[in-house]
């Protein structure tokens, strides 16, 4: 299979569990890509779609998207404009409209002032794993819920992981496994 990891605001691929994951990842023989997105200078949709074009060819039905708090609304695009259906879409400490947190206005809102096609979205990726923390000091539990809702599938709780920064992620590794 072939992973793309989609970092956050201010991060980059070796942000948080990203390494960690990658390296388990490769271990198990796939390929992990992890592009460098414009962050926090210069981020929105445009600069990013501009940076993650020339991977649209590398989605396949064995293509899987990770994206960790603005990488979720990220995958979400991608997705609206996936030429095919791919495998899985693991969405992490995410959220898909605004999150009343004016610091973050200038680097969030491209990505989300547009309504999302949702049903285009379910439609190309085969399977969808969403999780958030319980005391998620940027994005609320609810919203969490929500995108879960919206995907129609289950939410899953991550107790007392924050923003789910740290440097292992171990509660991903059993629906990967499953793919």
């Amino acid at each position: 299979m072939r992973f793309f990891l989609i970092h956050g605001t201010g991060g980059g691929p070796e942000e948080c569990w990203y390494p960690w994951i990658n390296e388990i990842l490769e271990g198990k023989g796939h390929e992990v890509i992890t592009p460098q997105f414009p962050t926090p200078f210069n981020q929105n949709l445009q600069t990013w779609m501009k940076v993650f074009q020339p991977h649209f060819k590398d989605f396949n039905s064995d293509a899987v998207l990770i994206g960790r708090s603005i990488g979720v609304p990220f995958v979400l695009r991608l997705l609206e404009k996936s030429p095919v259906k791919i495998k899985a879409a693991f969405l992490v400490a995410g959220f898909y409209e605004d999150l009343g947190l004016p610091q973050f206005v200038d680097v969030v809102n491209s990505f989300i002032e547009a309504p999302f096609n949702w049903e285009k979205i379910k439609r190309n990726s085969e399977k969808f794993f969403v999780y958030n923390s319980d005391n998620d000091p940027i994005v609320p539990l609810e919203n969490g819920r929500e995108l879960a809702e919206k995907l129609g599938v289950p939410l899953k709780v991550v107790h007392g992981a924050e923003h789910i920064w740290f440097d292992e992620f171990p509660e991903i590794l059993p629906d990967v496994e499953k793919l």
